[in-house]
């Protein structure tokens, strides 16, 4: 009976955090079945090792590093390089389907010119602005000083300044 309780309950957080943390691994994976892959694995060591975790009111942040490091470990695979690899080699050829929840997020032209930024400017901009994270939270879940975050998202909004200034924004028209 008490496993069908914590299944139970693991739908209930299922339902409630897999659309941001599917967010969250795409844009470090920038591929949607990836993506979907890690936090589906994310959930499964969650899930196994739910008897270690000790609710402090800080699951998102706990699912969070896990999907962030599961994201971090796939980058460095072979498998990725490989897939990198293949990209440039076959890229005319290929072409990827996108998820509705992606392909709404890549529409926008602020959507790609975040994933352009190198990871260390996008990572804390992502928690920011997507996750609604404060700085305190970020640093500890990125293990840096907060002054550092604060840099990262500093130079990460300048980066993107330089990046959309060829484009004209009907909300700044408008002021």
């Amino acid at each position: 009976m008490e496993n069908l309780i914590n299944i139970v309950e693991l739908e209930r957080i299922m339902n409630q955090h897999t659309e941001s943390l599917l967010r969250l691994s795409y844009y470090y994976v920038k591929d949607l079945h990836i993506a979907e892959d890690i936090v589906q694995e994310s959930f499964i060591k969650f899930y196994q090792d739910r008897n270690r975790y000790e609710e402090r009111g800080e699951l998102k942040a706990y699912l969070s590093k896990m999907v962030v490091n599961k994201s971090k470990d796939y980058l460095k695979s072979w498998s990725y390089r490989k897939i990198q690899l293949q990209n440039r080699l076959f890229s005319k050829h290929s072409q990827k389907k996108m998820d509705n929840l992606i392909r709404k997020d890549e529409e926008t032209i602020l959507g790609e010119a975040i994933l352009k930024l190198p990871l260390k400017q996008r990572e804390p901009l992502i928690y920011y602005y997507f996750e609604e994270m404060s700085i305190k939270d970020i640093s500890r879940l990125l293990e840096i000083p907060e002054s550092t975050v604060k840099t990262r998202i500093r130079r990460s909004k300048q980066l993107l300044k330089t990046q959309l200034q060829k484009y004209e924004w009907e909300v700044l028209l408008n002021e």
